[in-house]
């Protein structure tokens, strides 16, 4: 199965780039799909090693210096959140906000996102998994330095998880 994935990231990442009207490649030395793509599999091979159970995530969670990080969107965060998360939306990691809110890029970090979660259609509509926001989200941070990041794994009901959830402005 890595063999496969590594062989598709290959593929993608020495095709050509797309052409501008005219046939000839706009350049932006900001924006670089083949690094991304390698990065993007050296991330795959750590991610298999740090997704976690229900209980793990839960145990975890609960030690010193873990943060419990939600990229969904602040609308999406406000409705509903596992219970001291904080929330930092994949649109806005970038250099400056991730040194403001995570500033040791040692500290252990749990993500999850929208596909982690059956029956809360409003706080967590599902994506296609392909698109689930855990993926970019692991991706980017490793790409800024975090190496102490896991995820939660299974697809929980909402109504039968163990995990504590917490919506502002719900008693």
């Amino acid at each position: 199965m890595r063999y496969g994935f590594a062989v598709g990231i290959w593929i993608l990442a020495t095709l050509p780039c797309a052409r501008a009207v005219g046939g000839t490649q706009p350049p932006n030395a900001a924006i670089d799909m083949a690094a991304y793509l390698r990065l993007a599999e050296q991330a795959a091979m750590q991610r298999e090693t740090h997704r976690l159970s229900e209980a793990e995530f839960i145990r975890l969670s609960r030690e010193p210096g873990t943060t419990v990080l939600d990229a969904r969107s602040r609308a999406k965060y406000e409705l509903l959140h596992i219970k001291g998360a904080i929330n930092l939306s994949f649109a806005d990691i970038a250099s400056e906000s991730l040194e403001r809110m995570l500033p040791d890029r040692n500290a252990r970090i749990l993500i999850y996102c929208n596909n982690n979660f059956l029956n809360a259609p409003g706080p967590f509509p599902s994506k296609l998994p392909s698109a689930a926001l855990n993926i970019p989200t692991y991706i980017a941070l490793y790409d800024y330095g975090y190496r102490n990041v896991y995820e939660l794994g299974p697809l929980l009901d909402i109504n039968a998880a163990e995990i504590e959830f917490e919506a502002p402005g719900v008693p």
